[in-house]
């Protein structure tokens, strides 16, 4: 009796000096403020009304040291900020995942999963236990999924209304971005660019080009694909019928000043010898084609690029439909590419090269202009964001309704569950709808509205059954959001609500929190 007394007094040491633990009650605690803190964080820039952040990198060394940038885009911001809080890096990798696998509802997705655990400090405070909580929310999951499915509609058949529908999603995507001024023409330039791809999900096939000057309304779409490189001295600046070999192998004879000079320079005359063995009349390079190899294929009329940046070289053989070799001793194994034209062309100040007719036909390039590089760099963002969803859209082509209109019909089916849920478990479901009714109360918060009377307004409006309704965020009211074509991908917004239940519960499941100690810094010998 008397040992076990005294193990209570004094605790067994379990582990290393250095190592913090936090048990249950404020190990959550501890959770939920990170959490809650990157939702706040970020909640101010959803909806249309959202508003942008500015990320300045420090000043001291590397290659960003001072740069500015300005965005609105959830994963942007979170993965550019230092964050230390574990939770809150649960969020910052839901808003990632959500970004590689849609493109857009990154804002949307931390948002409902820190809503989700703000809701859960009000039930522990009840005593509900936190596997109740969990149970409940599964259930409240699956019903907000299965009304989502139900209200999903499918376009494909009729080529005219998915066009249509491809459009409205695209302008919903671009209004909450830098080029909600000019939706309507950046949506028909991303539609026509990703309806190129036919089907496919890769946008290897749209590159995107910025370049200073002018200002956004002046970006366009350009057909075939972009090499922001030079042609080579004395080569045709213009060539059609295009058979090109893309190689990534050292043309540098050049170095070489002394001893053995010539024998390298026969060297580089019998590789050059066998690059025109394969009957090619275009030839780019990944590295550097120096003075003598260029004017040897500069006799024989074939055009040389060189210095191709990678990325550049490999997207320019997927384009093409050709292979990137480094060796040259079996002409007859490489795929050339193929295009009906090549051409030097200006864009503001610079020379591109235009590769037109290639064979793989859907590849285009969207040019941006702007005023400034953190213009150009969030409206490239905001594009990209665009072409992920309709891409997405054209694999899964399944639409729903915007303006928080798919939320609140989520969140009334979800109480309605709730008042026919026995138990604690209704409590948790009701959380649930909750938190569900919070997107679009930020998204009329940012818009400077009173979002209490529009989010009650539009709660009526659903239980009266008016299931298409949202919140017209020009005017301040709710609206029927099929006349005013607010639609958007029903794969995104399942992802979003998926996700977010997903990485709620990992958290709500936390009670301990154990902190390694720090690497101990070896002392150095050599002082000894």
């Amino acid at each position: 009796m008397r040992g076990d007394l005294n193990t209570a007094l004094n605790p067994i040491p379990l582990y290393k000096q250095g190592v913090e633990e936090e048990k249950s009650e404020l190990a959550r605690l501890s959770c939920f403020a990170g959490a809650m803190a990157v939702g706040d964080l970020i909640k101010t820039t959803l909806g249309p009304k959202g508003m942008d952040k500015i990320l300045q990198c420090s000043m001291s060394g590397g290659p960003d040291a001072g740069k500015l940038l300005v965005t609105n885009d959830g994963a942007t911001i979170l993965s550019k900020i230092g964050i230390d809080n574990p939770v809150a890096k649960v969020l910052v990798d839901i808003s990632k995942v959500q970004d590689d696998e849609v493109g857009d509802g990154t804002t949307s997705v931390v948002v409902l999963a820190s809503e989700l655990l703000r809701e859960t400090e009000n039930l522990l405070a009840q005593k509900i236990h936190p596997q109740t909580v969990i149970a409940g929310w599964r259930k409240a999951t699956d019903e907000a999924l299965r009304v989502l499915e139900g209200i999903a509609k499918n376009n494909s058949a009729n080529p005219e209304q998915f066009r249509k529908d491809l459009m409205n999603i695209a302008r919903t995507t671009l209004s909450s971005k830098i080029l909600q001024g000019k939706k309507d023409y950046f949506a028909k330039l991303c539609v026509d660019a990703v309806l190129k791809l036919h089907g496919k999900t890769d946008l290897q096939g749209i590159q995107i080009i910025k370049r200073l000057g002018n200002n956004m309304s002046d970006s366009y779409l350009e057909e075939g694909f972009l090499l922001e490189k030079r042609i080579g001295i004395n080569m045709p600046k213009r060539l059609e019928n295009a058979r090109i070999l893309i190689a990534n192998t050292p043309m540098d004879t050049d170095k070489v000043k002394v001893f053995g000079a010539r024998l390298k320079k026969k060297k580089m005359k019998d590789k050059v010898n066998k690059i025109l063995q394969h009957n090619c009349n275009v030839f780019i390079n990944r590295q550097l084609i120096y003075d003598y190899p260029e004017q040897l294929f500069a006799e024989k009329g074939v055009m040389a690029i060189e210095h191709a940046d990678f990325e550049g070289v490999e997207r320019l053989a997927q384009v093409l439909g050709g292979d990137i070799v480094s060796t040259f001793d079996t002409p007859d194994k490489v795929r050339l590419g193929k295009c009906d034209l090549i051409e030097e062309i200006i864009i503001g100040e610079d020379k591109l090269i235009k590769f037109s007719g290639v064979s793989q036909g859907q590849a285009c390039t969207i040019i941006l202009r702007g005023a400034t590089q953190q213009i150009l760099d969030e409206a490239e963002r905001s594009i990209h964001d665009a072409l992920c969803v309709l891409s997405q859209t054209v694999r899964e082509p399944r639409i729903c309704y915007g303006g928080g209109a798919a939320e609140m019909m989520m969140a009334t089916a979800v109480s309605q569950l709730a008042e026919k849920t026995p138990g604690k478990e209704s409590v948790a479901i009701e959380s649930f709808a909750r938190a569900l009714r919070q997107l679009p109360t930020i998204i009329a918060d940012n818009a400077g509205y009173d979002s209490a009377e529009l989010v009650a307004n539009l709660r009526a409006a659903h239980t009266a059954g008016k299931s298409t309704y949202g919140l017209d965020m020009d005017k301040g009211v709710t609206a029927d959001m099929v006349d005013l074509g607010i639609v958007e991908s029903y794969h995104l917004k399942r992802q979003v609500v998926s996700s977010a239940a997903e990485a709620a519960e990992m958290v709500l499941r936390i009670d301990n929190i154990i902190r390694a100690p720090p690497r101990q810094r070896q002392r150095d010998m050599r002082n000894h």
